[in-house]
Order: C-alpha cells, then sequence, then structure tokens
C-alpha cells in the first residue's frame, strides 16, 4: 500500500482526516499558496511547469511537461491553401462570442411544456449561460459569471438537483503558475441562469479539473504538475477530496488520495470519469485507475472487505497503458461503457459488459503522428490491485486492443502538428472526439480493435476541446470559435 502524504504545516485540522477551507480562511490559503487568486492563462513564457527549479518542456502528456496543448500557439490561425472539410455532418449554428470556450454542461429546468434548457459554457471568461429550448442550433445568452482570465474549469462538472457548477481553478490562473499561483473550486449557484451567484470559493491544493462524486455531495480535484513546496518526489499533482453537502461551506479533506498512480510514484491525477456503475476513473500520468467510492467491497490491495467512502476509496481495477501503444504515459480522460450505458462503447455481446476502457492520451511531440492517441484498452487482468502494486521493475499494464490517430486520416490538416487526442462523448457506439486544430472527428468504436472515422468536422481555424452529443445535436466547445453548433448525417 502506498503511503499517504499528508500537509500538517499548512492545513488547519478541524477534525481527524478533515480540514475547513472557506473564502475567509486567508491566512491558511495564503500560506498554501502564495499568490495572487488567479488560475492559469494560456501558458505563455514564464508560465512553465518546474521541477526542481528547471523549466519543463510544456505538454501534458510530455512525462516532464505541463500542458501544451492549451498554449494558443495557433488560435484563430487560417492557411490561405488549407480550406474546412467537413463530413458526415453539418453546421447548423454557431456562437463566436463563446470564444475560449473549454467545457459546455446542458442543464434542465422544470418538466413538460415549460422545460427550459440551458448551456453552460466555462471558459477564460469564467461562465455564461445560453438558453438553447426555442432554437437548440441559436443559443440566446441568458446569464454570465464573469472570471476575466479564469482558467481552467476544464471538464467542468455541475450537481444537476442542487443546480450548482463547480469551476476549478487552475493555479496558472489570472497570471499565477505552478509554484505560487492559488488553486481551488468556485461554487456557483446556477438556479436562476439569469443570475449566476457564487455560493464560495475553496482554496485547494489541486485545480486544474473538478469533478463529481457520490452523486455531487463530493468533489474530485487534481492537477496540474506539482508546485516547489510539494514532496520532492511527486510528479505532478494527484487528488484532494473536497464535501460539498453544504455548498456553502466546502470542507477539504487533507490528506490526498490516488497516490503512488505512477509505478509506485505520486503523480499528475488529470480527470476523472464516474461510470454508469458508480465507478471512479481516474486519469493522469501513469494510466487510469477506477475506485469504489461507496458500499461496501473487497479491498485487492488491502486484501480485505472494508467500506469505500469518497475520502478512502476502494481501488477496482485499471492500471497503466502499455508503452509500445503510447507516445507518454500521460492519460486525460477515459469512458467506461457499462451498465445502462452498456451499449455505447463496444459491443458488449463480444467484448463484456464494462470490459473495455475509452482513454485519450494527451501529448504534443513533433510531428502529428507523435502526438496523442484515442486508446482502447481490456480491463481483464486488473482486478486483483495490480495497477496499485506497479513499479519499475515490475510494471502492470492493460491490454491494449485498438488505437486511433488522426495523423493522415482524411479531412486532415496537413500543415498542423496540433494533433493530440483532447475530450470526448459517445453515443450508440460512436465517439464524438476533439483533436484540437484537427476538428472533431467521429469514430466507431463497437469494434475496439479497429476503431475507424466515418465522419469529421474540421474548420480552418479549428481550435476544438470538447464535443458533445444532445437532443440531436453535436456541440463543439472551440477556443478559437466558440461554440459550434452540428447536425450529424451519418446515422
Amino acid at each position: 500500500m502506498v503511503a499517504r502524504t499528508t500537509f500538517r504545516g499548512t492545513f488547519r485540522p478541524r477534525r481527524p482526516g478533515r480540514v475547513l477551507f472557506t473564502s475567509a480562511a486567508a491566512v491558511s490559503a495564503a500560506a498554501l499558496t502564495a499568490g495572487t487568486a488567479w488560475a492559469c492563462p494560456p501558458e505563455p513564457d514564464g508560465q512553465q511547469a518546474r521541477v526542481n527549479g528547471v523549466v519543463q518542456p510544456q505538454g501534458e502528456g510530455r512525462d516532464l511537461g505541463g500542458h501544451a496543448g492549451h498554449v494558443r500557439r495557433d488560435v484563430g490561425k487560417t492557411s490561405a491553401t488549407v480550406s474546412d472539410a467537413i463530413k458526415g455532418v453539418q453546421r447548423v449554428g454557431n456562437v463566436p462570442d463563446a470564444k475560449e470556450a473549454t467545457s459546455l454542461i446542458f442543464m434542465d429546468y422544470g418538466k413538460g411544456a415549460g422545460k427550459r434548457t440551458i448551456m453552460y459554457v466555462s471558459g477564460r471568461f469564467g461562465l455564461k449561460g445560453y438558453d438553447i429550448t426555442a432554437d437548440p442550433r441559436s443559443p440566446k445568452l441568458v446569464g454570465t459569471f464573469d472570471l476575466p482570465g479564469f482558467w481552467q474549469g476544464e471538464d467542468t462538472e455541475a450537481d444537476h438537483k442542487r443546480k450548482i457548477i463547480y469551476l476549478s481553478r487552475d493555479p496558472r490562473a489570472f497570471g499565477g503558475n505552478t509554484d505560487t499561483g492559488e488553486s481551488g473550486v468556485y461554487v456557483i449557484d446556477v438556479s436562476k441562469p439569469e443570475s449566476l451567484q457564487q455560493l464560495a470559493y475553496q482554496v485547494i491544493p489541486a485545480g486544474h479539473t473538478t469533478s463529481c462524486v457520490n452523486d455531487c455531495r463530493y468533489l474530485w480535484t487534481g492537477g496540474p504538475a506539482k508546485a516547489d513546496w510539494m514532496p520532492e518526489d511527486w510528479g505532478g499533482r494527484p487528488v484532494w477530496v473536497t464535501d460539498v453537502r453544504n455548498p456553502r461551506k466546502p470542507k477539504v479533506f487533507k490528506t490526498p488520495i490516488d497516490t503512488g498512480r505512477n509505478d509506485g510514484k505520486t503523480d499528475y491525477t488529470h480527470d476523472i470519469q464516474v461510470d454508469s456503475d458508480g465507478i471512479a476513473w481516474a486519469s493522469g500520468r501513469g494510466g487510469v485507475r477506477g475506485y469504489h467510492t461507496t458500499g461496501r467491497h473487497y479491498d485487492p490491495v488491502q486484501k480485505r472487505h472494508r467500506t469505500a467512502t469518497a475520502w478512502d476509496p476502494v481501488p477496482y481495477a485499471g492500471g497503466g497503458i502499455d508503452e509500445a501503444t503510447t507516445k507518454s504515459s500521460f492519460m486525460h480522460n477515459s469512458y467506461r461503457a457499462v451498465g445502462r450505458t452498456r451499449d455505447q462503447g463496444p459491443d458488449p455481446r463480444l467484448w463484456g459488459d464494462g470490459q473495455t476502457l475509452i482513454v485519450t492520451e494527451e501529448t504534443f511531440n513533433d510531428g502529428c503522428a507523435n502526438d496523442g492517441l484515442l486508446v482502447i484498452s481490456s480491463l481483464k487482468g486488473s482486478y486483483g490491485g495490480q495497477g496499485w502494486r506497479s513499479t519499475p521493475e515490475k510494471p502492470f499494464r492493460l491490454r491494449t486492443l485498438g488505437t486511433w490517430s488522426v495523423a493522415g486520416q482524411e479531412g486532415s490538416r496537413p500543415d498542423s502538428d496540433d494533433c493530440s487526442a483532447h475530450y470526448f462523448d459517445v453515443k450508440d457506439g460512436v465517439l464524438a472526439q476533439s483533436f484540437y486544430s484537427q476538428g472533431t472527428r467521429f469514430i466507431d468504436v463497437r469494434d475496439p480493435t479497429n476503431p475507424r472515422q466515418i465522419a469529421y468536422y474540421r474548420p480552418d481555424d479549428a481550435r476544438a476541446w470538447a464535443s458533445y452529443y444532445h437532443g440531436g445535436y453535436v456541440y463543439v466547445a472551440d477556443h478559437a470559435r466558440g461554440i459550434d453548433v452540428l447536425k450529424t448525417t451519418f446515422r
């Protein structure tokens, strides 16, 4: 079992295993993270991650990197020799005032004839709400929560029952850096779309992403690269758990989780996805590992049955991705089709219910062919705690079933090296996956050994971060273009 690290000199314990941080805890916050309350700009020179004081190459996927895919090195770039490439979809709308968007959330209000749907967009501006009830192709701005210079809100999540959105603040926001910048989470009341209100702001030692677990009563917040005041042997920030049962008074547990994720080394946990069975999948440097967060289960690491909680989860399955498959060890996000979603991914009749894991690798290297891949792995053989016992001397890796790269594919820009995979959504076995300057690709993954592109949407000035199926349309959060609204024609 990997030893856990606590920060006794940094946090003020409220009761064993917890610490309370509120927006009023200025002294504790200052001790934790010196600097302003601004998160990550688009990583210009001088904002790079550092290891032992040495500036590291930028790129989340690089083993010593930051997040180069989020550098606006070619946002808005156009070419006289390259035109839009579109197949199998139609562009039916655009929201240009949502430029610098990173993530979308769709939230319903009311029922029946009075039902209303708001699309919330997080980005460098903070949070914007658009009504798509009357015409999903033409979203109408109805409310804003302004945080100019905010970073990052990547994969922003929401409590749909309580109408709350959680915006993760990376330490590089508002001109900060990973050593001195402050990280945390803004708790935003969106019960009235025309009047978005802050309920709380919570300082947390991590802040690149924050994710709901246990019906949004708790948050798991991870990343980015570690600060120089963190343990020297860490490669990145793991996960801190926050109790948001009272959203006005968040409470942070002082002991991080998902430690030892990279062959025993505590490293960068990037993002969490919870599947329909309630397993929380933590992606980051070193692979993807899943946890039980409720109920009583057998713990294959401790070799005993025990009760899982959000702050003390029970290992389930997962592990590293085979180095022969990928260009790095940085796994960005994942998806497991299981239970009520079993038909959304690889064919469960052939590959088993919940036995495959779809993973995005994010990395930025020289040349399009060397950038991050879509990877599909088998979870078989990983249910005995192997991913928690892996070491450099005796590594454990998931078996790769198939991969897909945008390099050289139909519809790709030949003049761009910005080809890493990023966030995706899935419907009926077809991913809608963003690949930055290479746009959104629709990839059939029902046969995981042979993922194949069946449609694409790649504007000349694309900077696609995330794509979402919703209500018969596909919405693309594009950092350069705002929100593109697509209608698929390939089905």
